[in-house]
């Protein structure tokens, strides 16, 4: 009956087993299929495990009533777990480092974007800098310009303001004698003119009488310090010395006319030896002495040999006459220039070349040659340069009274307006 039951139940036993295996096989399957479409892959608990294949294999009971052990399908089934489970890890290590690689990368393509928009932001502030610089300096010139103009402006209302009430008071404050003032400070002006720009002394001192005089008519006691300075400018006006300039002139003219009819002297040679004349002896025994100087004597009456040594000038060409003559009346046209320019150095250098020139080229001997150069001498020595006076005193004060005056009457006018 045993060797029945367990044949009987053997086959049932492999069926079974074969069961189970395809049951597995379908169940691995599905799983696998389930872990591939899920993105994290979950490994099976051995609880789990364990009521599937209690669920899905049943075996038979024997006769003994006794279940056989599934060792074998234990066995398998916990490979398959440690599979997967290791599947799983491998899939999410690989998500994870290709996770990580992916944000590294868009971690450097982010940080080359800041780097790039750092740099526009810097150019931007930089540009924005030179603007800003630009239109300060640009703003500020015009701010300068702007208060220049109205500075400007300002000055000359205030000036055309003062004008017009200087005019306003010199019309409406007016007294008969304050043009006896204004003439007076007209004529010191005008004396000034012709002291300092035309050296004209005589003018300037009967310009500065005439404005004394103007004054004296005023009969101001006030006005007394006013004509002392005057009469100070006066007395140093007089004791200027006064130079005859046109005479001067006109002398060193009419000797550059003499220089034509000048005449020029001959070849000068040089001092010939004294030569010693014997006289004849009246010794008997100087007989042949006697005889040579009687000899001598009468051949010199024909013919007489005489030696000089030293330096001869020569005579002048026809052409170097003209030329000589001309350079004199230069020297001299340029001795009256100097007069009027009062330039002594200049004066006294050009009479003393002209004169040179006279005294080695002309005939020393002739009486025209001697006064020539007896004037050019003469009028070398005369004094062309003066020293004037630096300022007039007076024309500071007169002013100094015109002023005060008109304070006085725009500050009466002022008053009374008030």
């Amino acid at each position: 009956m045993t060797s029945k039951k367990n044949g009987q139940t053997e086959p049932e036993n492999k069926d079974s087993q074969m069961d189970v295996e395809n049951n597995e096989s379908q169940s691995d399957k599905a799983t696998e299929k389930t872990d591939f479409k899920s993105e994290k892959p979950s490994e099976p608990s051995p609880e789990e495990n364990q009521t599937d294949r209690h669920v899905e294999v049943k075996p038979d009971k024997g006769v003994s009533g006794e279940q056989p052990a599934p060792v074998k399908f234990e066995e398998k089934q916990g490979k398959r777990g440690v599979k997967l489970g290791t599947l799983a890890i491998v899939i999410s290590i690989l998500f994870a480092g290709g996770t990580a690689l992916v944000f590294n990368q868009q971690k450097t393509v982010h940080e080359s974007q800041l780097a790039q928009l750092e740099a526009k932001i810097n150019d931007l502030s930089s540009q924005l800098e030179q603007r800003l610089s630009s239109t300060e300096s640009i703003a500020a010139a015009k701010a300068d310009e702007a208060y220049n103009k109205a500075e400007t402006a300002i000055t000359q209302q205030h000036e055309s303001i003062k004008s017009l009430q200087v005019a306003l008071a010199d019309v409406a404050g007016r007294r008969p004698n304050d043009w006896l003032l204004a003439e007076s400070d007209y004529l010191v002006k005008l004396a000034g003119r012709k002291l300092f720009l035309e050296k004209d002394v005589v003018s300037a001192t009967q310009l500065m009488e005439s404005a004394d005089q103007r004054i004296s008519l005023l009969n101001d006691p006030s006005l007394v310090p006013l004509r002392k300075e005057m009469a100070k400018d006066i007395t140093t006006l007089k004791s200027v010395p006064l130079i005859d300039k046109d005479g001067l002139a006109l002398r060193l003219i009419s000797l550059q006319e003499q220089v034509d009819s000048l005449p020029l002297a001959n070849a000068i040679l040089p001092e010939a030896p004294e030569v010693e004349h014997k006289a004849v002896s009246s010794d008997i025994y100087d007989w042949q002495d006697n005889l040579l100087t009687s000899l001598q004597s009468f051949s010199e009456q024909f013919i007489t040999f005489r030696t000089r040594e030293g330096n001869v000038i020569p005579l002048l060409a026809p052409k170097q006459h003209y030329y000589l003559k001309e350079n004199v009346k230069g020297k001299i046209e340029t001795a009256i220039r100097a007069i009027y320019n009062e330039n002594q150095s200049i004066y006294q250098s050009a009479l003393k070349t002209a004169d040179e020139w006279a005294m080695q080229f002309f005939k020393l001997d002739d009486p025209a040659v001697i006064q020539f150069n007896k004037s050019m001498q003469q009028l070398a020595g005369q004094n062309v340069e003066v020293k004037y006076p630096v300022k007039l005193v007076s024309q500071k004060a007169l002013q100094d009274v015109i002023n005060e005056r008109l304070r006085r009457q725009m500050t009466s006018m002022t008053s009374e307006e008030k």
